[in-house]
């Protein structure tokens, strides 16, 4: 079992601005709006800290019918940057059995690292002079920014697993797709969610057959983004077969951004999460792929 690189430790401070309960973090105050108050006082060194994960309280969906990336998983909070755990995974040479797929296959002890996940822009100029402007600027740019960066992450923790199977196909995309379905079903799973590239989403599931209205028909939750290659799919289990740790803390600051990643000098902005995808049971994904 590969172990995820630790996530940089940071010290929490209080929140006045945000409530967290137990089903999820209600903002009063938005990100950007607590941003741009602390720049106002020092924008040399605006910096602030939440004791909640901000992408969790951004919420594009909500007026756009769009599944992210961790709305597949079921959330874990972590209190350090190490949880101790299992997972489930294949033998390591296939047997003959007249017993259950999953009979044969093994446990062993895991441990999983959440690890931050980062997005960066560039303050305009004289926008800082705009209290209001730099807070929808932060909230509608690096909160998106930091999202693509979580849906890439959070998905390359699964689809990157050396135990999740690919799943090669030669006929159609919906044949391979429900391919991917009929091998978690066939181990005692249910495929509930998948990932898939937009332009397979609209060139080969929406007008195209009776495939979407089947997948909603069951419930099956559909996450479409740029991080899944075309002509591919992943499958999986997602709500029971791994789970998205959360260290629930994140930072928005100003600091220096890596070298070559913008193409002229300015005020950077770094949007910072912790957390990652704690795979499980790896058999029960499936990465379909056109072979």
């Amino acid at each position: 079992m590969t172990t995820t690189p630790h996530a940089t430790n940071t010290t929490d401070t209080t929140n006045t601005s945000a409530t967290t309960a137990a089903t999820g973090t209600t903002a009063t105050v938005s990100p950007g709006e607590r941003f741009a108050r602390a720049f106002a006082e020092d924008p040399e060194k605006a910096e602030v800290r939440f004791e909640y994960t901000v992408t969790d309280s951004f919420q594009p969906g909500k007026d756009r019918p769009r599944l992210t990336a961790r709305n597949l998983f079921k959330k874990q909070r972590v209190t350090s940057e190490t949880v101790r755990s299992w997972f489930e995974t294949r033998p390591d040479a296939p047997h003959a059995s007249g017993g259950l797929r999953e009979s044969a296959y093994r446990f062993e002890a895991a441990t999983y690292a959440v690890r931050p996940i980062t997005a960066w822009v560039q303050i305009p100029d004289a926008l800082g002079e705009h209290p209001d402007a730099l807070a929808q600027f932060i909230d509608h740019r690096l909160m998106v920014r930091l999202g693509t960066a979580e849906n890439r992450a959070l998905t390359l923790d699964v689809v990157d697993h050396p135990d999740v199977a690919t799943l090669p196909y030669t006929g159609s995309y919906t044949a391979g797709v429900l391919a991917a379905f009929n091998e978690i079903e066939q181990q005692g799973g249910t495929g509930h969610a998948l990932m898939i590239n937009p332009q397979d989403y609209y060139g080969e599931l929406v007008g195209a057959g009776s495939l979407l209205a089947d997948l909603a028909r069951e419930q099956v939750m559909i996450c479409r983004h740029r991080h899944v290659a075309p002509g591919s799919a992943l499958v999986g289990d997602f709500a029971m077969a791994a789970r998205l740790l959360e260290a629930g803390r994140s930072v928005i600051k100003v600091a220096e951004p890596p070298t070559g990643l913008f193409e002229r000098p300015g005020t950077a902005v770094c949007a910072e999460v912790h957390e990652s995808v704690a795979v499980q049971q790896p058999t029960h994904f499936f990465h379909a792929v056109r072979a």
